[in-house]
């Protein structure tokens, strides 16, 4: 396996150059692009025709509210946030068919004793759960009634100094943060208060199982490989997928950070080094395929209109730090750590100071890195994330720095989308908002990265090397499925536009999103670490470890990323950018 290359389907490209057209049909980055898109359009047909009730009713009274308290306060008061809460309580996916849909992607359910209440919640657990649930919730909605009194009372008193008094105004604005920070804690609480219900989610597993065999196998087939065999495969190669997600799905685990992507690769990595992975499973470890469709999908949650809602000074912290920090990484790799693979060096660089998997898979399939050069990037970036995603917000809080800042420095450090979100959640509103954000500018680069990786790789490392490249070959390497996640993420882009921002995060975010190409995202992705921990064997990684070079690279980078991104973040949202930070 130490020969194979991560991008096989570029070699395939190579030999079927003279017939362009069969590679649409043919090769594995156009099928995660067919396959993507079919997901897609599914979730338009379902989702857009079922708008919720009353909802530009809804729309349109919060936005009169809103106008209204933000002409007048110079902060956000009870009664903006209220209308603001009664649109985000418009969802999509609050239709019966969003539901049925939501069962048959659900992942194992939380547990914390005993990992069968994962799949299976008789009636009488259930009446338990929702008796212990309706006790936190009651306590959680009582002090959050309080605060939001509380708050009232301080803004109806910065009000009658017709918000003048400047003291006042802050006094205010603390109130209703903490108001907001116990109102987010009570509508956890009332989310496990309603999942709280007797549920079988063994035979939504199996059917889930069986239509992820049908879809990868559809595009196999056309592919020429032997759809049984895969067939075959697929199915222990799920089973420890949900394996991973139900380790995921426990209280503790979940609360210390450790996500299904590192237990996908560890139990991978378990059995491929211990019995290893039995050569039926193998036609069915298909990294590449897996997270590629998964990629595609996540194209949809790259919207341009929120991008602009953070405007200029978020896009100096992605797009400006980003560049900066992987080409400084790299040539740190080349030049002072002199690691001897440029294609390991170039994957770790653009792991960390990117987006880390999604990006390490676009960047090992431009420059060809080898399977485990890739799992070694993977693996890293998960230990790292998982670190970050608790430590950051933790120190954040602890040092009293802003949340606005917080929320820029950590969406533009760790690696994780999902982590980034979960760190900002910790920290409040407006850290999560621009956390998020300042992450999906980042997710852009994905496509940019690998395009100029090709064109590196081909001008000047294969050139180096002796080989003689000429200008199609960065076609021939460039990963193709990144058009499907650049063309998804303009369409929705276009259509969240044309819908509006309120509509757009009912029926988009709230619906086709979260309803449906969010959760399969998940899947995917942990089909692809499962599969990566299956094709890995320790002593294929053993030699990229000498002398602890990719942990020092990996080190060395994110501690510079770290410093850039906050120095950046400080003054593009605090010294020339003010006027926006003060409207977010």
């Amino acid at each position: 396996m130490a020969e194979e290359n991560v991008a096989p389907q570029a070699n395939e490209g190579e030999v079927q150059r003279g017939s362009r057209w069969s590679e649409l049909y043919k090769t594995e980055d156009y099928w995660a692009i067919w396959l993507g898109l079919a997901i897609i359009a599914a979730g338009l047909l379902v989702f857009l025709p079922r708008p919720p009730d009353g909802m530009n009713q809804t729309i349109e009274q919060s936005n009169a509210t809103m106008a209204k308290e933000a002409e007048a306060a110079p902060f956000r008061t009870v009664a903006w946030h209220e209308a603001n809460d009664a649109k985000g309580n418009l969802k999509a996916t609050g239709s019966d068919v969003a539901k049925t849909i939501a069962a048959y992607t659900g992942k194992p359910h939380g547990w914390r004793t005993n990992p069968a209440e994962a799949f299976v919640v008789s009636q009488a657990l259930a009446d338990q759960k929702k008796a212990g649930a309706q006790e936190k919730y009651n306590t959680a909605k009582e002090k959050a009634d309080r605060l939001k009194a509380e708050a009232q009372a301080a803004t109806d008193e910065a009000r009658a100094a017709g918000f003048e008094d400047k003291a006042l105004n802050e006094k205010a604005d603390a109130a209703i943060e903490e108001w907001r920070l116990a109102h987010r804690a009570a509508s956890a609480a009332s989310k496990k208060l309603k999942a709280a219900k007797p549920v079988n989610q063994v035979g939504y597993l199996v059917a889930l199982g069986a239509a992820f065999m049908v879809l990868f196998g559809f595009g196999l087939h056309f592919m020429g490989k032997p759809v049984g065999k895969f067939a075959l495969g697929f199915a222990f190669v799920f089973l420890v997928a949900v394996l991973a997600q139900l380790f995921a799905a426990q209280a503790n685990i979940k609360d210390a950070g450790l996500g299904y992507a590192a237990w996908a690769i560890l139990f991978g990595l378990l059995i491929s080094n211990t019995i290893g992975t039995p050569g039926w499973v193998k036609p069915a470890v298909l990294t590449e395929y897996y997270i590629k469709t998964g990629l595609v999908l996540l194209g949809a949650e790259i919207l341009f209109g929120k991008i602009v809602t953070i405007g200029i000074p978020g896009i100096f912290v992605a797009w400006v730090v980003t560049p900066i920090v992987l080409v400084t990484t790299y040539l740190f790799g080349q030049k002072v750590l002199k690691i001897s693979s440029k294609t390991l060096n170039i994957t770790i660089s653009s792991d960390m100071s990117v987006c880390g998997v999604s990006a390490a898979i676009a960047t090992a399939a431009a420059c060809r890195a080898k399977k485990e050069e890739l799992t070694l990037a993977v693996g890293l970036s998960l230990v790292f994330t998982s670190i970050m995603m608790v430590l950051m917000p933790a120190f954040i809080r602890a040092v009293g720095m802003p949340q606005i800042l917080g929320g820029a420095w950590m969406g533009g450090t760790i690696d994780a989308t999902g982590a980034v979100a979960a760190a900002g959640e910790f920290l409040g509103e407006r850290a999560l908002y621009v956390a998020a954000t300042i992450k999906m500018i980042q997710n852009v680069l994905i496509g940019v990265i690998a395009f100029f990786v090709a064109v590196y790789w081909c001008y000047k490392v294969d050139r180096e090397a002796g080989r003689q490249v000429g200008a199609m070959e960065i076609w021939y390497r460039f990963p193709k499925f990144v058009l499907g996640f650049i063309g998804v993420s303009i369409a929705f882009s276009v259509v969240y536009a044309m819908m509006g921002p309120d509509v757009g995060n009912t029926m988009i975010d709230h619906g086709v999103i979260r309803g449906l190409t969010k959760s399969l995202r998940g899947w995917f992705f942990c089909l692809a670490f499962t599969s990566i921990g299956l094709a890995t064997n320790f002593r294929e990684l053993k030699h990229h470890f000498t002398g602890g070079k990719p942990l020092i690279l990996y080190v060395c980078g994110q501690t510079f990323n770290l410093c850039l991104t906050l120095l950046m973040a400080y003054l593009m949202f605090y010294v020339v950018f003010t006027q926006i930070t003060a409207n977010i």
